[in-house]
């Protein structure tokens, strides 16, 4: 039998019935030591020399040190997740009527030419993060919440139904969870419960959390005050922006480092995985730059990712403890 125990200041193990101590501080055994304790076990025995070696590498001190410096397996602290087409499927239809309801308000409320609404729609998307960010960069003026009554307002919200396996796979996740949405609260707040999933989530952060003074300018009016005019020079704040990803991470107090974060988009992904986040492209094999998974849907995620549900690794449970027993028996 072989034990090795390790404590501060000294170490030491046992062959046979020989105490042998590892010197104070450098905790290493010379060459010439190591040879010795070789002749001493029974040339026979090399599984049981092999077990030696073995404690005597984890006994000591410069290997504890090295597992100090070793990042932390536990588990992940904090889940954020996107809302649309991320918790339900992109074939549910919502971002098609949603897309036809945006160029629609385009047309009617904003007047511009039809002929080129399409392929402004899709620009101001692709560079701005959303439509509506880029049509106010454009100096569009428009009221935000008059944009999301009329584009969220009239989607086909019967078409979500309940999801049992959803709801199940969240609750049995051990994390607390968050929505990130660019959708404004009272769309995120139907979703959720369309869902059956509203009761699941710490927070919701939206529209509104990101771009505090549209939601100052909405509470005036509400209150009767005199109708605050909107700086057209203040940009709409919204994903993928690395400030957007920032600003949650602030709001969450969460390490990023310890962060998953899941979404529908590439885009998203990239700027989640430059603000420090661990990243799930949601809906989609096939991989996109910052993306460490990809799972085919929201479904999926406890096959592809059952780390989620893991507990810290024991060698967390090491490095506070710094004391080590090995026992084996040849």
């Amino acid at each position: 039998m072989v034990a090795v125990h390790g404590s501060e200041p000294t170490s030491f193990f046992k062959v046979g019935g020989q105490r042998n101590l590892l010197p104070s501080g450098s905790h290493w055994l010379s060459l010439s030591r190591i040879v010795q304790l070789e002749k001493s076990v029974r040339s026979k025995d090399v599984k049981l020399l092999g077990a030696l070696f073995s404690a005597m590498a984890v006994a000591n001190k410069d290997f504890m040190g090295a597992m100090d410096e070793r990042p932390s397996s536990a588990r992940y602290e904090t889940l954020i997740f996107d809302l649309d087409d991320t918790l339900y499927p992109l074939s549910s239809g919502l971002a098609h009527a949603c897309r036809l309801n945006i160029e629609s308000y385009m047309l009617e409320k904003l007047a511009i030419d039809p002929t080129v609404v399409p392929e402004l729609c899709t620009r101001l998307y692709k560079s701005h993060g959303t439509t509506m960010a880029g049509l106010w960069a454009e100096g569009y003026y428009f009221d935000h919440d008059d944009f999301h009554k009329y584009v969220h307002g009239r989607l086909p919200y019967h078409l979500l139904r309940p999801d049992p396996v959803l709801r199940s796979l969240l609750q049995s996740m051990p994390q607390p969870k968050y929505i990130f949405t660019n959708a404004d609260k009272i769309h995120a707040d139907v979703v959720l419960k369309k869902l059956g999933v509203e009761d699941l989530f710490k927070g919701i952060l939206c529209f509104e959390t990101f771009n505090s003074h549209c939601a100052v300018a909405k509470e005036r009016r509400q209150t009767g005050e005199e109708v605050v005019k909107l700086d057209t020079s203040v940009p709409v704040v919204c994903k993928p922006t690395v400030a957007c990803m920032q600003e949650t991470i602030q709001l969450l107090k969460i390490n990023p480092s310890k962060t998953l974060y899941f979404d529908d988009s590439a885009r998203n992904i990239f700027g989640g995985k430059t603000a420090g986040l661990h990243t799930v492209l949601v809906g989609s094999l096939i991989t996109c730059e910052g993306a460490d998974h990809t799972i085919a849907s929201i479904h999926n995620v406890k096959e592809s990712i059952p780390e989620i549900w893991a507990e810290p690794h024991f060698f967390d449970e090491l490095r506070v403890s710094r004391k080590v027993a090995v026992e084996t028996i040849a």
